[in-house]
């Protein structure tokens, strides 16, 4: 295993933003919200609009409890 590189996360490729927000689409809306809050919590440049949609998905998914 020699000839083996790990990814370098600097050089590596992200889907752009609009291609991931299609993405959710295929998510379920509790699957949508867990990632979102993860997002959200990361306190990123994203995380304050994670935030908000995260607490909109919320609104909509009936509680368990």
């Amino acid at each position: 295993m020699d000839d083996y590189d790990p990814l370098d996360g600097d050089s590596t490729l992200f889907a752009p933003l609009a291609d991931t927000a299609q993405r959710l689409a295929v998510l379920t809306l509790e699957e949508a919200h867990d990632l979102l809050v993860a997002v959200a919590q990361d306190g990123g440049s994203m995380s304050v609009q994670a935030d908000r949609l995260a607490r909109e998905i919320a609104a909509r998914i009936p509680s368990e409890n």
